[in-house]
């Protein structure tokens, strides 16, 4: 079903079906889903009830989450539609009227550049990659990622046969000349092997870096891609939640809430903005923004992709849960634009104070100094640093990128002068020094009540024995943890963080 385009008439998507692979292009629709169609007319018999929620007004002048204003948001037979349409099968698509939401929503903040994208429904972003997967790789091709890339979504091709080709970030995500580097030499790199098409990416907040791309930096990826034919996923569930930069000993910026014309403006646009041939497949999600057990999001993308990507739904996942469709759609109706947008300022308020939280409860136990600050370092963020007990100086012990984004502080350890790390390196029995060290290290942190995620988990898989990821030297002498500051108290922060530094005397006996 055609939704109504509320901007003007920019070019349609050029043909990109040659990207689709044999188990997309064979796939036909389902009868049963003719069926289903009539199943949701009016007159049909269905189930009935109702339910209620708590609502919260964002737009109420309480400072914070908890404290804003609610009503109740009634959902039953009297809504519009009735709950009971949402309870009987529907149509693999989604809902009509929370699809045509999406779509304007979409057109009036993101402002794709060709004028035919569509919006599909699907459970959930992970499931959505793996449609995508399905749609457009075969067996033995390689994906373009980033550097440091989301498990879950290597966890679905890696049983497939496919393989990450992992490009080269800094301190705003990946970068571009690495991507050119990657596709022109990809023939003498990879000789015989089909050069990659696909770039799986989280370009805002990305988990595990917590990096954001500027508009610059994105207009140079979309631009490669379009010279060398690689089709853009963008999983981009943490957009609204986009910070400032944190100023080491700076003053925290005001929290007020923004007009919506403003916070939008505030924002690294989406690769839409750029999308003028239908190459960028952008999957959104409620997951962050509501509530993660919704399971409900939606893809934007060009007719070709949702076409097929529908064929699939239709026999794999059928339509996302007819709750979720309803519980969704009547609190964008009960809140407006507006309101949603007002909400999702108040989120990243909540997880920029949060960030903030963490990095503090750093400097409370390692001095914080610019990267470009510490004579001799190679790398971006700030450096934290022990200093000796006697005076005599300090150690760094890790750097890190200030999230702009997400819920993750990614924290790269310099282990060269880490005793442990020294002697585990000079044993030639011992095979990769740096993981060894690692899970060494994490277990300390575990029997000190300190859980962290180590970096092993988001290294790109590029082949080997082990069934889910390949164990690799990323960078001689380094190692990689995840901090998460979405679910602790301040409190729990600074517990955690001085537990966490006294494991790091300790270890580095300083």
């Amino acid at each position: 079903m055609a939704l109504n385009h509320p901007n003007g008439t920019p070019p349609k998507a050029i043909d990109l079906s040659h990207h689709l692979n044999t188990l997309s292009k064979s796939r036909h629709p389902s009868p049963l889903k003719d069926i289903i169609k009539f199943m949701a007319y009016d007159g049909m018999i269905s189930l009935s009830g109702e339910t209620g929620l708590t609502l919260v007004d964002p737009l109420s002048p309480a400072d914070s989450i908890p404290a804003l204003e609610t009503k109740k948001l009634r959902i039953d037979s009297t809504s519009t539609p009735p709950l009971a349409k949402f309870l009987q099968y529907g149509t693999c698509e989604g809902n009509a009227e929370l699809r045509q939401w999406a779509y304007n929503f979409t057109a009036k903040i993101h402002r794709p550049a060709y004028a035919d994208f569509e919006i599909l429904l699907h459970p959930g972003n992970t499931n959505a990659w793996s449609k995508l997967a399905g749609l457009l790789v075969e067996k033995g091709d390689y994906i373009l990622t980033e550097n440091f890339t989301y498990p879950s979504s290597q966890a679905h091709w890696i049983p497939h046969g496919n393989f990450a080709a992992p490009v080269a970030l800094d301190g705003q995500g990946l970068r571009a000349d690495a991507l050119e580097e990657v596709l022109s030499c990809w023939d003498k790199t990879h000789p015989g092997v089909r050069k990659p098409h696909v770039l799986y990416m989280v370009s805002v907040g990305s988990n595990p870096t917590g990096l954001t791309m500027g508009a610059e930096r994105r207009q140079a990826i979309y631009d490669t891609c379009v010279k060398h034919d690689v089709i853009i996923v963008e999983d981009d569930p943490y957009y609204f939640i986009q910070y400032p930069d944190y100023k080491i000993g700076g003053s925290k910026p005001d929290h007020e809430i923004l007009p919506s014309d403003k916070f939008v403006e505030s924002l690294a646009p989406s690769l839409l903005r750029y999308d003028y041939q239908g190459r960028v497949i952008r999957l959104e999600s409620f997951s962050k923004s509501l509530a993660p057990g919704l399971r409900l999001g939606y893809f934007v993308a060009n007719p070709i992709f949702t076409e097929r990507l529908l064929r699939a739904t239709e026999v794999e996942t059928q339509d996302p849960s007819g709750f979720s469709q309803a519980l969704v759609l009547e609190l964008l109706k009960a809140w407006g634009d507006d309101g949603y947008l007002a909400w999702q300022q108040r989120l990243r308020i909540e997880y920029q104070t949060r960030r903030d939280w963490m990095i503090d409860a750093f400097s409370s136990h390692f001095d914080l100094v610019p990267a470009e600050q510490v004579s001799g370092f190679k790398g971006d963020g700030i450096v934290a640093s022990l200093r000796h007990a006697n005076g005599s100086g300090s150690t760094p012990i890790f750097n890190f990128v200030a999230p702009t984004g997400g819920m993750f502080i990614w924290t790269r350890f310099l282990l060269a002068q880490n005793p442990r790390f020294r002697q585990l390196k000079s044993d030639k029995s011992v095979t990769g020094p740096e993981e060894k060290f690692a899970n060494e290290f994490w277990s300390q942190l575990a029997e000190n009540l300190i859980l962290l995620t180590p970096g092993s988990y988001y290294y790109p898989w590029q082949g080997g024995e082990e069934a889910t990821s390949k164990v690799q030297v990323v960078e001689p002498d380094m190692t990689y943890f995840r901090f998460c500051f979405s679910m602790a108290t301040e409190d729990q922060m600074k517990t955690g963080i001085a537990r966490f530094a006294e494991v790091v005397k300790k270890s580095w006996e300083v």
